[in-house]
């Protein structure tokens, strides 16, 4: 939320002559000591920003450096704006949408042409994330310990975590915080969490990492392997693998390779595709799929 408050200090500036740290704090709902560092924060990034104390004092921009929008491009403000409204739509919370009425004051001009990206990062799943994702900014802000329940492959588990940063990644939410549990550093599914509460537990920040997102890391590739498709299944590999994952066999089907995470999923994976898809490799994936065949015909009356 920082980049964000800043832009909309930075918007303030732009359109008032003058205005002050208490102001600024009421208007972000957070401490005097916040402002005062995203200040520094923008006079580090090249904002001529000039403070004055007592009466007749605040902050404005300084004199013979007075800035208006065209410091922006029509494009940046629309990516901006693009950039807002992906946030708002998991937001539990009025604050991106009063945000972006602060940007657009008075620019009704200076933004051209109709909105060409539309981001939603909710999916289907806003009713249940933006709650989440709220209680978890807040801890995050707060410094609280939040707890939950989390249903994860191995089971399920009560979990406390020191919450650092917010994260969507492969099409997902996550949380990723210090596990009081697992002693490290974990990231942890949104969509997985369950009664998600931030408490009164005050935590030091720890010198935490950035999470490694990188898919050789969460996502290593052990497992080789080697399938054969129909034509018809040609989009699906195209749009889960890309384009250059399989090669025409010589009887027109698709010879897939790639690598995979773990056998499990693997299987899970293969099976949505029915008798659509025939495993070479690994062998162990093939005959996990035959006996999950056999067990299913034992469910539905066995063979016609």
């Amino acid at each position: 939320m920082k980049i964000d408050r800043l832009i909309g200090i930075l918007s303030i500036l732009l359109q008032e002559e003058k205005t002050t740290a208490p102001e600024l704090a009421e208007r972000f709902e957070v401490s005097r000591r916040t402002i005062n560092r995203d200040i520094e924060d923008l006079c580090k990034a090249g904002i001529p920003i000039r403070t004055a104390q007592g009466t007749g004092g605040g902050i404005s921009i300084m004199d013979g450096y007075r800035m208006d929008r065209t410091i922006l491009t029509s494009k940046d403000m629309q990516v901006i704006l693009a950039g807002l409204r992906s946030l708002d739509s998991v937001s539990g919370s009025q604050y991106y949408s009063q945000l972006m009425e602060k940007i657009q004051t008075g620019s009704s001009k200076f933004i051209s042409g109709r909105d060409s990206m539309l981001i939603d990062l909710s999916s289907w799943y806003k009713g249940s994330l933006a709650p989440k994702i709220e209680v978890i900014q807040g801890a995050i802000e707060n410094r609280h310990l939040i707890e939950f329940k989390y249903y994860a492959p191995s089971g399920e588990s009560n979990r406390r975590i020191e919450p650092y940063y917010l994260v969507f990644q492969w099409s997902n939410w996550y949380v990723w915080g210090w596990c009081l549990d697992r002693k490290d550093y974990r990231l942890f599914k949104l969509n997985r969490m369950d009664r998600v509460g931030e408490t009164d537990k005050e935590f030091a920040c720890r010198n935490v990492p950035m999470p490694d997102l990188s898919n050789e890391k969460i996502f290593p590739d052990g497992i080789k392997v080697k399938a054969l498709f129909t034509p018809d299944m040609k989009w699906r590999l195209v749009e889960e693998f890309g384009p250059h994952c399989f090669t025409e066999a010589d009887d027109g089907r698709l010879l897939f390779s790639a690598g995979y995470t773990d056998m499990e999923n693997l299987v899970t994976w293969l099976m949505t595709f029915g008798a659509k898809a025939e495993v070479l490799e690994p062998v162990e994936a093939r005959n996990i799929i035959r006996r999950n065949a056999e067990e299913t015909l034992k469910i539905y009356g066995g063979l016609a």
